[in-house]
């Protein structure tokens, strides 16, 4: 049988995290069409453009209207290469997609040993839009389906699951600390960021006025100091190869801690959250902007927060 035919969509699809349409909407702005009224998809005509409330984008987008199951998933099927594997994408018509999705090579379901790197072959995407539409994509952003990474967990040694949106942070810059590396962790009690810093082999100063796990303070590469993530000066640690930061404040202020800390530590690499309280304002991130080699990503591990994600420059030769 035949494939049918599909029709290039003009544009680019952004896919939004779940529970997140309304910041993905915003940020796209009034350019941006949903695909369906409750699903995470957006079209935006032109290229593709770094977006922070993207959980996925998808490149090459196209419309497939097909009148069987054997059909649709031909028509799919015939977008990637043999070895393409799909990911479907939420809708409220998941259920009726059920018969697709079987007949389709699922995303290989091992989870990530951290710090193994991402997957090389990204998955494609595809949705059920509408009685007999899908629309897909074999080029997508992402090398995680849905923009959502499993990692095999530890459910033992770190004082909290927050190690997770650490991990996935440094697995999507592609870039962790390598052993012997200097890392500061403002705002890390209960500990969990430290614990992952220091099995990576990094020695940690660890600030929070809220004391860390113990177990940490027992670490030969663990120094714990009692204080304000907003009191230590960026000029009295030493080099830092590593800012790190899940602190709880308003944005406009750990975007000044960010400016503060860049100035004194240019070649460092930053993992910083961002947590909105109320409203989503990204006014006050604009400033972010500025500062080469940095972006905005939302973490599949995030929620009502950003994560502002720059990887140490290059050293020159």
């Amino acid at each position: 049988m035949p494939a049918a035919a599909a029709e290039p969509l003009d544009g680019t699809l952004y896919q939004a995290p779940p529970g997140f349409e309304a910041e993905l909407a915003a940020e796209l702005g009034a350019a941006a069409s949903r695909v369906t009224p409750d699903g995470p998809l957006f079209l935006v005509a032109g290229p593709a453009r770094a977006v922070a409330w993207a959980a996925n984008t998808w490149l090459t987008p196209v419309r497939i209207r097909f009148s069987s199951v054997a059909e649709g998933v031909a028509a799919v099927l015939a977008l990637g290469g043999r070895d393409t594997r799909w990911a479907l994408a939420p809708t409220a018509r998941s259920a009726q997609a059920a018969p697709i999705a079987a007949k389709l090579p699922p995303v290989n379901a091992k989870r990530i040993e951290f710090p193994e790197p991402a997957p090389k072959r990204r998955p494609g995407a595809w949705s059920l839009v509408d009685e007999g539409v899908i629309v897909a994509s074999a080029r997508c952003a992402s090398p995680f389906a849905n923009g959502e990474p499993r990692f095999v967990e530890d459910h033992v040694r770190p004082p909290s699951r927050a190690y997770l949106k650490l991990w996935e942070a440094f697995t999507v810059a592609g870039c962790v600390p390598r052993p012997g590396d200097r890392c500061v962790d403002l705002g890390s009690s209960p500990g969990g960021w430290t614990w992952a810093l220091e099995r990576l082999g990094a020695r940690v100063i660890s600030v929070d006025k809220a004391p860390i796990d113990e177990r940490l303070t027992r670490l030969t590469r663990v120094r714990y100091v009692q204080d304000s993530a907003f009191a230590i000066d960026p000029s009295g640690v030493g080099r830092v190869h590593w800012l790190v930061s899940d602190v709880i404040c308003y944005p406009a202020r750990i975007v000044k801690l960010i400016e503060r800390w860049i100035a004194v530590h240019p070649s460092a690499g930053f993992v910083i959250t961002i947590k909105f309280q109320g409203d989503t304002d990204m006014a006050p991130l604009r400033d972010l902007e500025k500062i080469e080699g940095g972006r905005l990503v939302h973490l599949h591990h995030n929620k009502h927060e950003l994560t502002w994600l720059r990887t140490p420059p290059a050293e020159p030769t």
